[in-house]
Formats: C-alpha cells, structure tokens, sequence
C-alpha cells in the first residue's frame, strides 16, 4: 500500500520520537539501576599502563594491556606478563661485573615506540655497593655528564665475590626482571621483575618490588612526614622555583631514597638521572615503586648497609661527602628580604648586640643590589655598605651576599642607573657565557632586574673565569669594594618570571613532551626556560635540574680562588644529588605556619639522607607576620638546626629576636648561648659527615632500626648519636609528649637520669624551655659561649660523660679541632682528633693529629657514676677536694680547673666511694 506524503512523514517523525524514548529509557536504566562491577585485587607490585589520564577501558585493550577496575587505589590498567624485554643469550662476564643484552618483547609500546636492543650492565663497586645500568647500545643517549658528577667505579676483583653483602639472580621466562639478594637474610632489596619495563626515546617506565614498605627520601618536597606515605603516592622531581607549601616539586632533584627492611636492615637505592620523572609509591602488601622518567638513561646505585647509617655513608661516598663549613657559620645569622636601607640594617644588628644576642651573620637581600642586579648596591640607599662590613669584620661578625642566577640585560635600565656600564652584562656576551635559545641567540627570560640572560654554568672553565671576574670585581674594586665572607645563590631552578621566554617556546617534543610529568604548572617551562635551549651539557630538556648544581661547582671554584687557602663557603637553594661538596642547602621560602616548623625537621632529616649535613629553614617563618609565641619557639627549635638563620620577606615586620618584647629575647638569649655552649659538638658531628659520611640531624630510625616506633618518630631528632631534641611544635602548648627509645637518658639542663624501655614520657616545657636529653654511652664537648665564634673559640672546654646504663657503665665521645676557616684541615692533618673513653673509674684523652689550639678542657661533668668519688688523679697530679663538686640529688660529680692541654694525651682516675 503505497502511503500519502504528509502519511509518511507523519510515520517517520513517530519513528524519531519512539527512538529517542528508547534511548532515554535506556540511558535511566543504566545509570539507576544498581550495577555488578567486578573489582580486581592486586596479587603482586604492578605497572600502570595508563599513566598519563585517568584510564579507560578502550585505551586499556587498545595498549594490549589487562583491565580490571580497582577499589584499592591501585591502577586499573596493568601490564599483562611478557610485556617488556627478554634476554638475548646469556650474560656476559665483564672486569667488574656482567653485560646482557635485552630484546624487546613483541609489541611492548607506550606513547612511542620502545628501543629494539638495550645494554644492562652490572658493576660491583664494593662488598656493599653495586650499580645497574641499562642503556641503549645504538646510539648515544644524554646521561648525567661526568662534570657534574663523576663517578668511577672502584677496582673489587670478582674473586671478592664472598665478601660481597648480594647476590645477584635474574628471571627471563616471560619477561627480563634483575634481582638483588641480600645475602644474609634472603631479601631482595632491588628487584625489577614486575611486568611492564618501558624504554623509548622520551619515556622510561620501571617498577621495583621493595622488601617493605618503611621508606624515605626522594626530593625535594614538602613531605608531611619522614617515613612515606606508600598509598599511591605520586611524587614529582623537576626542580621548581615554588614556595615549600604543598606536595609539588620544589627546589632539588633528590632521586634516592632508603628502604628498611622489616628486620632492621636498611638499602638504599639512587638513580642517577637529571631528566623530569614521576615516582609512584606502591602500599603493602605488595610494596613497590614505579619511576616514570622523560629521558636519559636508567643508571642505578644500590646500597646494602646493612645500617641506616652505613647506607647514607655508602650513598655518600658516591656522590660526594658534604663540605666542611667554616666555624663561624655554625653562629647565628640574620637576615630578611626587605631591609629599607643600611640605616635599618645598622639598627637591627645593633638591637641584638644590645640585648646580648649571639650572632656571626649579617645577610645582605637582592634590597642592597642596585635595580636589582647583581654585582651593584645602591649608593643611595646603602651608602656606606663597604665601610658597615668593615666594621662587622671588626666586631668578629661576618657579611654574606645574595646572587640570583640572572644577569640583567634591560639596557634601558642599565644606561639609566649604572651610567651604560655593567660588566657582567658585557663580559658575558663577549665570553658567550648566556644560554643560548633553540634558534641560536642568547634566550632572554624576566628575573628581579626585569628582561635578563641566563649564564650557562655548565661551560666549565669558561663559566668560572667569567663568575670569579665579576665576583673578584665587586670585592675588590674601587666601584663597590664590599668585603662578603661568602655567597648565598638563589633562584637557580633556574626561575623565570615568564613561560619558557621573551618570545614564547617553540613546539616540538621538548617543550611538550609525549609524557608529561605531574609538573606544577602543567607545563615543562613554567615559570623557567624553554626545555629546548642549549646548554654545554646538553639540552635544557636534560639538564633543567642540574642548573643549581652545576652554579655552585662554579661559585666553589670561585670562592676558592677568591679566599685561597680558607674554606668555601656558599649556601644554594637548587641542589642535585652531590651538591653538598659545593655548597650548603637551607630549606626555601616557609611560611610563618605552626606546621611548618615540624615539616621543617622533616627536611632537615631528608636532606641528611641526601648527605646534607649543613642544613635548615628560615626560623620564624619566611612568608607572613609570625607571632611572639611562635617566633619564641621556632629560635628554640632553630637554634638546633645545624644552619640557624632567622630570615623573612618584604613587607612583613622585622622578627629578629630584639625586635620582641623582654621574654622572647631572654629566651632566644638563653637558647643561643645554649647552642653556642655546644658549637664543638657540632662541629664535630659535621667533621665526621664531611670526612665519613655520618649525619649530623639524624633520625631514631638511624640509631634505633628495630625499634617499630622510632621508625615513625619525625618530631624530634637527634644531634649525632648523642642529643636528643624534642621541641614545642604547637600553639599554646607547655608539654612535649616525646618518645625514649631504650637506654639511659639524661635530661641536658640537670643531668637527672632514667631508664627507658622504649617510651613516651610527657614533658613538661613551659614558653623559656626546649627538651634536650643525653644518651647514656655518650660523651658531648663544649665550650664556654660567647657573642661570636670569633670570642668562644678563645674560650675554655669542657666535655659532659653520660655512662651507659648495666652492664657496660662506659662513654665514648670525640673533638675535631682545627683553626676553623683553612681548606682540608683534616686531609693535610693540620686539626686535632681527640678521643675520649670513659669507664666507672677512669677517663682517657687521647689526641692525635698536628695544631696547637691553646686551650684547654677545664671541667668534666661525670654523670652516671651513682656514687662520690675520691682520690680523683689527673696526669698524675692530685685534683683538690674543693674542685670535686658532688650533686646529691643527681649522683653526679663536677670536676672543675682540671687545665688539661687540648693537644695532650689524658689519664684521669678516681675512687668510687662505697
């Protein structure tokens, strides 16, 4: 039957309509009617075949990957088994190690397509140290160059092989996975096994099973706390001018971290890598981590310990042991961003001179340069600077400047305030020392002085010649001729105030990679240079994270040049792993927040992992108005930060400790003088780090590996093996509930002792007190404090013994003594070692090495003996009664003008008396 027209389009609009009904009625049913999903749980560590997005099923089948939805957090797109490489024959002995060649396994792709052929070598370093590097034998891929960090692999014969602390296995049935087995106790501490290694031009996937999930390190973040969150955590390391606030990536690029095993055991593993990557954390009970990484190669580092403090040694020794500060920065310093002018300087330094406060440093902000740049002062404004630092010199205090990493180029400016003249705009150019953009002229970002360039401290030589001359110019010349002790570098991530340049980036693969890492900004260039400027080493695409470090190389060599023959000395904020051979590291732009001061010990704890032992945040907060209250307790907790500086920004009020009321600088006054008291100590401590790699702020863990909660313990830290301090860290609070692991304690301000089993005691710590407790076993030198260094050095020593509880009643301590400013005292044996021992009824010094110091030890506190003593005979000669001092209540005994020479051997005995 044949219809009418207006029939059929009558029947063909009923058709519409009923269609559209279907689809509605369908799409409600699917969204409201209740739904069997099939949730996947995790039978091993895992690989995250969709690490860029959020996944999907469809992208999932078509990366030939398995899908299978999770409620644990865990990916919900995996690597099927075989997906990765296999070997190509059987592996190969080498001089140091083996060689195997991988073959890529069918189709395993990700982004782009993955290399055919890899190299994998293995090297034993030592019996405790081993590196596995994976690389592409075809072609010349960018590594980490040797100038930024050389590392050779020390002569350790394979006849050595019992000796070693691993094994080393392999798997090949589907898939290529490396094994490294402790021998002692059968863990494996590095195992590659997991399915889904990925190796491209721009993209690197690999997942390591740890053997638990008490891990640390990796940086540099704000972490919340020491031990990691293992959850899923993702963790992002491309360094990054950005305040220390969130979980973002900050300032370093801190690749290592450290694994302890359920037993106590501790390993370390390091990548040496510069490229941006993400490191996914994976939680027990199957505890791993994936690195996702944009380039370079896998060049690994793995380290038995078999103690947390043997790792960190180890990792150390390999990357570079940290510099030796001069003594006179382990005083206190000040600074601020935003003095007005000199006038104020003068007053704030005055103020605290007059309230009696210790301090060593002045610090001189980007507020005393000219327009901002680098190398100049105001002569409005700082009139005077040259004459002001002379006299800080005078009164035993010490100037440091700050240099940004930019050189500004605004001629404009440069005609307007410096007359046309600025040499290290000019002698830059003529060396070619700026970084050069993709298309061959200097690249031009915008810094504090506006429009600048960016000096390629890669170029080696070159690049010192030109920084030393600019350097050498501003302290000697009769233009500016400011006298500065040492250098602070800032800003080197490097920082731009605009994306990537003046004229944009170019579009290509690297600027805008397959894979982007959780970058802050969401872009490789934000808020720093093009990724594909040239730089000596490299790309800036390879090299971005090295540019802090490859400054402080440069600004170490200069400060050696400059101060022959006295210890360089220079403080960076953009750190790689090894910077600490160059420079120090402070912890960045904090807030004036009651949480940053624990996130602060946090810190401190990672960077000595990272083999910082010189480290600390801006007391009292750097951003923000601080409060009385809390300023008082941060100088508590800062005078405990091995670099104490009170510092804050522009526009907020002055918080030096004068600038308070009577309670906080008698407080501040105290607490200083406390630390002072304790600098030989200290000093000490970062002798041992800079000559064997101990830490200086140390962990419990470190101490106290087998104790589960110590493990957890990131309020309070320890001071070397021997001080413990447990700090106020919250608003309105007169009590610290602080954690004792086993052993005999004694409290620092009375000596009053106890035993503990591994404990929590509360604390009471009114608003003037911070806790400090010495560990029994323990002997801890001092001195008499003054307002310098300078001064207290002058002054007399004496040293505090703690005996350890039953059965042993021993303590053990030692000095390092040197003329604390001149270059590798220790290497060229011109310092003093000195060893003390002591027992219930005697106590030997003994010294060794080459300076004459002129002191002397003039009182022995002796705690721990429970009982008086008599017939106290030191060298031979009979100690008077009246100088044997004995505490009734504490049991403990002062000996006091015991003239014991510094330089000399001592013999020290006594009767206990029954």
């Amino acid at each position: 039957m044949k219809l009418s027209k207006k029939a059929g389009i009558g029947l063909l609009i009923f058709t519409a309509v009923c269609f559209c009904l279907a689809i509605i009625i369908g799409l409600t049913l699917h969204y409201t009617l209740p739904r069997t999903i099939t949730y996947v749980s995790r039978t091993d560590t895992v690989g995250n075949c969709i690490p860029e997005k959020s996944p999907d099923e469809v992208t999932c089948q078509a990366r030939s990957c398995t899908w299978g939805p999770s409620n644990d957090g865990s990916p919900s797109c995996t690597f099927p088994s075989g997906f990765g490489y296999v070997m190509d024959g059987k592996p190969e002995p080498t001089e140091s190690g083996y060689q195997i060649i991988l073959l890529k396994n069918g189709n395993s792709k990700l982004f782009e397509d993955g290399l055919e052929r890899l190299t994998l070598f293995v090297e034993f370093h030592s019996a405790n140290t081993l590196r596995v590097r994976i690389s592409d034998p075809e072609e010349i891929r960018y590594q980490v160059p040797k100038e930024a960090l050389n590392i050779t692999a020390p002569p350790f014969e394979s006849s050595d092989e019992a000796e070693r602390l691993y094994n080393i296995t392999w798997k090949d049935d589907a898939h290529f996975g490396l094994i490294v087995t402790r021998k002692s106790t059968g863990a494996n501490v590095f195992d590659t096994t997991t399915a889904g290694f990925v190796f491209s031009p721009q993209y690197i996937q690999l997942t390591l099973k740890l053997p638990s999930d008490i891990v640390y390190g990796l940086g540099e973040h704000n972490h919340r706390r020491f031990r990691h969150d293992m959850y899923w955590k993702k963790w992002t390391i491309f360094t990054r001018d950005v305040a220390p606030v969130d979980e973002w990536n900050l300032y370093g690029a801190q690749t290592f971290f450290m694994n302890l095993e359920q037993d106590g055991n501790a390993n370390g593993v390091f990548l040496l890598n510069s490229n941006a990557m993400d490191i996914v954390l994976q939680p027990s009970p199957f505890p791993g981590l994936t690195y996702h990484v944009i380039g370079g190669i896998l060049d690994f580092f793995i380290f038995l310990g078999p103690t947390p403090e043997n790792v960190v040694q180890q990792y150390t020794a390999v990357v570079g042991r940290p510099l030796m500060p001069p003594y006179w920065a382990l005083g206190f310093q000040l600074s601020r961003w935003g003095y007005s002018n000199l006038s104020h300087v003068k007053e704030v330094v005055e103020r605290n001179r007059e309230a009696g406060i210790p301090q060593d440093v002045q610090y001189g902000d980007i507020d005393y340069m000219e327009s901002k740049l680098d190398f100049t002062y105001d002569k409005d404004l700082y009139e005077g600077l040259p004459e002001f630092v002379d006299e800080l010199h005078l009164n035993g205090q010490r100037y440091i400047i700050i240099l940004d990493h930019a050189i500004g180029c605004n001629l404009e400016l440069i005609n307007r305030e410096l007359n046309g003249t600025y040499r290290p705009l000019t002698d830059g150019i003529d060396s070619g020392i700026f970084i050069k953009s993709a298309s061959g002229e200097f690249l031009k970002g915008e810094v504090w002085p506006g429009e600048s360039y960016y000096p390629d401290f890669t170029l080696g030589h070159n690049a010192t010649l030109w920084w030393t001359t600019q350097c050498s110019d501003f302290y000697s010349s009769s233009t500016w001729g400011v006298k500065y002790d040492a250098l602070w570098i800032d800003m080197n991530e490097p920082s731009n105030f605009i994306p990537g340049s003046t004229t944009g980036c170019q579009e290509n693969t690297w600027n805008k990679p397959p894979f982007l890492p959780n970058i802050l900004g969401g872009l490789m260039y934000d808020k720093t240079i093009c990724m594909d400027a040239k730089q000596h080493w490299g790309m800036h695409y390879d090299v971005h994270s090295l540019y802090g470090h490859s400054m402080a190389i440069t600004t170490f060599n200069t400060l050696k040049e400059l101060f022959p023959g006295l210890r360089p000395f220079a403080l960076t904020r953009s750190n790689f792993a090894g910077t600490q051979k160059y420079a120090a590291h402070w912890l960045g732009d904090n807030q004036s927040q009651w949480p940053q001061m624990a996130w602060s010990i946090v810190g401190m704890l990672e960077f000595s992992l990272f083999g910082f032992s010189y480290t600390g945040a801006d007391i009292c907060g750097f951003w923000y108005a601080t409060t009385e209250e809390m300023c008082q307790r941060w100088m508590q907790l800062g005078a405990f930060y091995p670099y104490s500086r009170n510092h804050n920004a522009e526009t907020w009020p002055d918080q030096d400790p004068a600038a308070f009321g009577p309670d906080m600088i008698s407080s501040s006054k105290e607490v200083l003088r406390t630390r002072y008291k304790l600098l030989p100590f200290l000093y000490t401590l970062l002798h041992d780090s800079h000559a064997f790699g101990n830490t200086v702020v140390r962990p419990l863990v470190n101490e106290f590996p087998t104790d589960s909660t110590a493990r957890e313990i990131d309020r309070q830290f320890l001071w070397g093996r021997a001080l413990l301090i447990s700090p106020v860290l919250e608003e309105k609070t007169t009590f610290v509930n602080a954690y004792f692991p086993r052993g005999r304690w004694y409290d620092y301000h009375g000596g009053d002792a106890f035993d503990s089993l591994g404990e929590y005691r509360n604390l009471s710590t009114p608003l003037d007190k911070i806790n400090l407790h010495v560990r029994g076993g323990c002997i801890i030198p001092w001195q008499e404090p003054a307002n310098t260094t300078h001064f207290s050095r002058l002054l007399s020593m004496g040293i505090i013994v703690a005996l350890d509880q039953h059965p042993t009643y021993e303590a053990k301590g030692s000095l390092f003594w040197d003329d604390g400013e001149s270059f590798e005292t220790y290497e060229n044996g011109n310092c003093l070692v000195i060893e003390f021992v002591c027992t219930l009824e005697k106590l030997t010094i003994e010294v060794s090495g080459n300076y004459t110091a002129g002191l002397k030890i003039q009182t022995i506190d002796l705690w721990g003996l429970g009982r008086e003593i008599s017939n106290v005979v030191a060298d031979g000669n009979q100690v008077t009664q009246q100088n044997i001092l004995f505490n009734g209540a504490t049991k403990n005994t002062r000996l006091l003008e015991m003239n014991l020479k510094l330089e000399s051997n001592h013999v020290i005995t006594w009767i206990r008396e029954p």
